[in-house]
């Protein structure tokens, strides 16, 4: 598995805001943690149909949400990778957002099984 191309390959299907196509790169019993929650690791979603529920989401509250200037880090050998990008979009209310994260993800047979999100917060 080349976890740099699967990497840049699914920066490109958020960009296109493509649940089907994102989807497809998770396995079933997939973890996602998103940065805000009311625990420790944020919100956690656990199940293919959950993490595209809570993927949604984001196209929801960001309909024009874009991750930019992408940079992908992989540890072939542990089945990881980071992708590190910049977020921006519109919220709903019409406040502009802009702002830099990185994923970090698990792989087991060519799925994802674990997408763990941060993001600075800006004030």
């Amino acid at each position: 598995m080349d976890i740099r191309s699967t990497l840049i390959e699914l920066c490109d299907a958020f960009n296109a805001h493509d649940l089907d196509r994102i989807m497809s790169y998770f396995a079933d019993d997939c973890v996602l943690e998103m940065p805000r929650g009311s625990q420790p690791w944020g919100s956690r979603f656990e199940g293919k149909e959950n993490v595209r529920a809570a993927l949604a989401t984001r196209f929801e509250g960001l309909p024009d949400v874009h991750y930019g200037n992408g940079e992908h880090f992989v540890d072939a050998e542990a089945g990881t990778g980071i992708s590190k990008w910049l977020l921006t979009g519109t919220a709903s209310d019409g406040a502009r957002k802009e702002v830099r994260g990185c994923d970090f993800y698990a792989f087991r047979e060519g799925k994802v099984i674990r997408k763990d999100s941060y993001w600075k917060i800006v004030e």
